[in-house]
């Protein structure tokens, strides 16, 4: 198959909307039984990023998860008493209930205008406001993920009453923008810090969660709480046991990510896995379609397949090697995935996840599903779920925050040595639809370590910013940096491979990296990262600040 340069239109994400919900009661293993290879075709090309009239009317795969933050704004105020050669008001605009109508409705099309920039799913109630600490208990209390308080005026014990501990809060006070707030004048001594010289946590916020004036400052937070809330409880498929990178299933990662973030485990011993494979291997209609399917998705644009790694030299590619008697193995290899990825796609929809990842990558699996699971969790990362290699739970509540923080895949990578300022990162396994929407060309070529199966050789897009996250063995403190693409070089390392330039001072990353496994992303959501870590009592060194 000759290479084919990368394509430029977009593709459409594998579903749209919040999350939850679920695939009809029949199964997907009696749908395919059943079903033509053509019918089959388009679904899983809907989920590729093809657009086929198939995909209305069939049913859907284990839709992504996603929870949408709900959050309450409130618009809290008091309207003072006119007495007569005496102080009878307090700073502030807000001096008539015309002038809190008024402010009602700026208020609400700001609102309106700032969820309709936001690249999550933000559900902004309705504007209620708040006048006694009677009304603020019975808002807080109602259903949603925490207050936005506009603080324009009302006593401590308000705004005190508006802010659950147990909830996420933001104060927003207006100093430009106009009618001037009290609290711009007394967030920082009264509420935060009580009129001590100390901050107090009340309410569960400190000083990053008030904005003065800016919308985009309000927004970035509520993209961070959208991932804090979307990570906590999540559950995920692990195939062989969860365990960590620094012990294996001695690690004490698994324990301190479900008590850290809430995670929970369906662990599928290889034992369970085994039949499941062979018993996909004898649907001869599932193995027909998924053969149809391996073949097809090779043929779309940006792909370029490549026979093993040990029979062809990059110079002999470039000569005209790679013959179809070569790549014949390949295809076989990559149908077996198509194939294994079923499997897995079963297991996901049994669990009620989108979430998956597979220890002892390059031993057991192989030998069960005579292939690697690299370009299946590929497939699955592109369809927006969460596909992990190593179940490394060290590395992945990183990659499940900054997963649910960007709305883009991310990618698990080994790091390596940085020096002048630059870094490779690789492993064998990476999405292609790194922006979330377009997906990048790609090579597919065997597993580097074991020289078989089918593994995605990236190419991520040169000049691209990226957010890098090291999380320590003990998880109690996350390393970040922003990193920008140079190039995809042919090291003989995992086939998906990057060198960086670290946007920061790379000696610095030498003495403060911890642990070993990397999550990145495209884009910069190093702030976002910092606030949640913050939220989670998580440390937390930026080492481009």
């Amino acid at each position: 198959m000759s290479h084919i340069e990368e394509h430029g239109h977009s593709h459409p994400q594998c579903c749209s909307g919040c999350c939850g919900t679920r695939a009809p009661e029949v199964s997907r293993r009696q749908f395919m039984a059943g079903t033509g290879a053509a019918a089959l075709g388009g679904v899983l090309l809907h989920h590729l990023g093809g657009r086929t009239a198939f995909a209305q009317t069939l049913p859907r795969r284990v839709l992504k998860q996603d929870k949408p933050l709900r959050i309450q704004p409130v618009l809290a105020y008091a309207i003072a008493t006119y007495r007569d050669a005496t102080s009878w008001r307090p700073w502030g605009g807000l001096i008539t209930e015309a002038h809190a109508e008024a402010e009602r409705v700026k208020i609400q099309g700001e609102l309106d205008s700032m969820v309709a920039k936001a690249d999550f799913p933000l559900e902004m109630l309705p504007l209620k406001s708040a006048c006694s600490p009677k009304e603020a208990k019975a808002i807080a209390a109602e259903d949603h993920d925490g207050v936005l308080i506009f603080g324009a005026g009302g006593g401590t014990d308000m705004i005190m009453a508006l802010a659950d501990p147990n909830k996420h809060n933001l104060m927003f006070v207006r100093h430009n923008s106009g009618p001037a707030y009290l609290w711009y004048e007394i967030a920082h001594p009264r509420f935060l810090r009580r009129e001590t010289d100390t901050p107090q946590g009340t309410g569960g916020m400190d000083y990053g969660d008030v904005i003065v004036d800016n919308y985009d400052e309000v927004l970035w937070r509520l993209r961070a709480l959208h991932g804090l809330k979307n990570i906590r409880g999540k559950r995920v498929v692990a195939i062989g046991a969860a365990i960590g990178w620094d012990k294996g299933r001695m690690s004490g990662a698994p324990k301190r990510a479900r008590e850290l973030w809430g995670l929970e485990y369906a662990e599928v011993p290889y034992e369970e896995l085994a039949p499941r494979i062979q018993a996909a291997r004898a649907n001869e209609a599932l193995v027909r379609q998924c053969k149809d399917l391996a073949r097809e998705y090779l043929r779309q644009p940006g792909i370029t397949l490549l026979p093993r790694q040990q029979q062809i030299t990059t110079a002999e590619l470039i000569a005209g090697a790679g013959s179809p008697d070569t790549l014949e193995e390949m295809y076989t290899f990559t149908e077996k995935a198509f194939l294994l990825t079923e499997v897995f796609r079963d297991l996901m929809e049994e669990n009620e996840t989108d979430a998956i990842t597979v220890s002892e990558c390059m031993g057991t699996i192989i030998t069960m599903s005579e292939t690697t699971a690299c370009l299946c969790l590929t497939l699955l990362n592109d369809e927006g779920g969460l596909a992990f290699c190593e179940s490394d739970f060290v590395v992945i509540p990183s990659g499940i925050l900054l997963h649910y923080i960007s709305g883009k895949p991310v990618f698990l990578c080994n790091p390596t040595y940085p020096h002048d300022n630059t870094i490779t990162v690789a492993h064998c396994t990476a999405p292609r639809k790194m922006d979330g929407t377009n997906l990048e060309s790609m090579h597919v070529r065997t597993h580097f370590e074991s020289d078989y199966g089918a593994a995605p050789k990236v190419a991520f897009k040169v000049g691209q910013n990226m957010t890098m996250l090291a999380p320590d063995f003990a998880s109690e403190r996350w390393l970040g940096y922003e990193a920008t693409v140079l190039d995809n070089p042919e090291l003989d390392i995992c086939t998906s491979q990057i060198n960086l330039r670290i946007n920061g001072d790379g000696n610095r990353l030498l003495q403060e990296e911890r642990g070993f496994h990397c999550m990145t992303c495209y884009g910069d959501y190093l702030k976002e990262v910092g606030y949640a870590l913050n939220k989670a009592k998580v440390g937390w060194f930026n080492l481009s600040a």
